[in-house]
């Protein structure tokens, strides 16, 4: 594009940015609509509003969204806090030991990243179910805390470069062991990092599928995610609800990502040309 044409780039980024922005519109249109009108006319605004949708999710008699809400925070917050704190100090002791099988215990972790959870699903499955957490919400934390924990090392691992070896040196000298120095020390200046993770994870396993469907099964509950397949039948398809449902589920993920997204870009960053 040259300058004798100004406006085609902002028009190009118009374009692009009302494609992606499409879906959230339907979304969000679509939760205020009843259902006749939403498969009728899904790009029409709704005119009158109602929020009987929102009404009728949070009123199933089942408890469909409230007990998904239940499992779906308890799962997101052990797994994320379990997966940090792990992480950290797994970050911290590689980098510090310098020697190196710590580059090539990263290799092996990040490989694991490569492989599709859909893909070794099946001999998970069989190794909870031979240890007694099949259908069990530690099963799936356990599932999660091992997926996505190479991925929280190698972020914390860029920061922790950062960390001044001094720092750990002095409170040696005024007689802080290992344990205590990466806690009262190290850990305060990962916050960012920690910030960054925290997001990361809690927005994936808030938003996962496939393990709370398959790890916990309808005998232990559902999450909001599982909540929202299991609100279409086959002889019943209020998409009314369905939105109403989409909608209420990713309000607290936005609500948490908002609270600590100040340190996020910092977290990712921090790290990255230091060390």
């Amino acid at each position: 594009m040259n300058s004798r044409t100004p406006w085609a780039r902002p028009l190009l980024a118009t374009g692009v940015a009302a494609v992606f922005c499409l879906p959230l519109y339907v979304a969000l249109v679509n939760v205020f609509k009843p259902s006749a009108k939403v498969v009728a006319s899904p790009l029409a605004l709704p005119v009158p509003p109602t929020l009987d949708n929102v009404e009728r999710v949070l009123r199933r008699p089942d408890g469909l969204f409230w007990y998904g809400l239940v499992n779906s925070v308890t799962l997101t917050t052990l797994s994320i806090l379990i997966t940090t704190v792990l992480a950290a100090m797994s970050a911290y002791h590689l980098v510090r030991a310098g020697r190196w099988w710590s580059r090539a215990v990263l290799g092996v972790m990040l490989a694991g990243l490569m492989i599709p959870p859909a893909v070794i699903m099946l001999p998970i499955t069989r190794i909870l179910d031979a240890i007694g957490l099949m259908h069990t919400m530690p099963g799936a934390v356990l599932v999660d805390v091992g997926y996505y924990l190479p991925f929280a090392v190698f972020v914390f691992m860029g920061f922790v470069r950062s960390v001044p070896r001094e720092l750990e040196e002095a409170a040696a000298v005024d007689g802080a062991g290992r344990f205590r120095t990466f806690w009262q020390v190290v850990f305060p200046l990962l916050r960012p990092a920690s910030a960054s993770v925290l997001i990361f994870l809690g927005v994936w396993v808030w938003n996962d599928f496939l393990t709370p469907l398959l790890i916990l099964g309808p005998g232990a509950g559902n999450t909001v995610t599982v909540g929202i397949f299991r609100s279409i039948g086959p002889y019943q398809q209020d998409f009314g609800a369905v939105f109403a449902f989409m909608l209420l589920a990713t309000l607290p993920v936005l609500a948490f990502y908002l609270a600590f997204q100040k340190h996020f870009v910092r977290g990712l960053t921090g790290g990255a040309t230091k060390g």
